[in-house]
């Protein structure tokens, strides 16, 4: 067996042992409530307050961010529909994700990307809130797999993106 055949099998097993606790109750709803945290307002939301009322780094944090978004999103779309893997719920007979996926493909995760950008520039600003802030993008990439679009290997193929684009763009600012 071929080592992407035997990561692919790997995480398959991996997928479903996540999925078997959804069947626990208002797990796939909480599932849900963290995923949408990551659909991308709550970080313009915050971004933009930051650059308005926190004086010291709120402004630079705001571009910062902006910068390293702009690097992660064509990286993460090249890669999504160069790669093209089906996702779970795609892949899998007699089985149904919680929601309906944005697009077709799971690798990597976007939602997942975008959420370890904003840790890590929001982590680099404010570092008493490194913790707070990994531990919610860890939860956004767990919630995708709960609900039954991605694989744990999309979670980990999008924090590495998301880390690395930022730490690119904060580089490039020059910090």
């Amino acid at each position: 067996m071929n080592t992407l055949r035997k990561i692919t099998s790997y995480d398959a097993i991996a997928f479903y042992w996540c999925h078997g606790f959804t069947q626990m109750p208002r797990l796939a709803t909480i599932s849900r409530l963290i995923s949408r945290l990551g659909d991308g307002g709550l970080y313009l939301a915050l971004g933009l307050s930051l650059a308005l009322l926190e004086v010291q780094d709120g402004e630079a944090f705001l571009m910062a961010g902006l910068l390293a978004f702009v690097i992660e999103l064509p990286l993460y779309l090249v890669l999504k529909n160069t790669i093209k893997r089906d996702r779970p719920c795609h892949r899998f007979d007699n089985f149904d994700a919680f929601i309906v996926p944005s697009d077709k493909f799971s690798f990597p995760s976007g939602h997942a990307a975008a959420a370890f950008v904003f840790a890590t520039v929001f982590s680099h600003f404010y570092p008493s809130m490194l913790e707070l802030s990994y531990s919610i993008a860890v939860l956004i990439g767990l919630s995708r797999v709960m609900l039954g679009v991605h694989y744990p290997t999309d979670i980990a193929a999008g924090a590495v993106l998301g880390v690395s684009c930022a730490v690119v763009a904060l580089s490039l600012f020059g910090i």
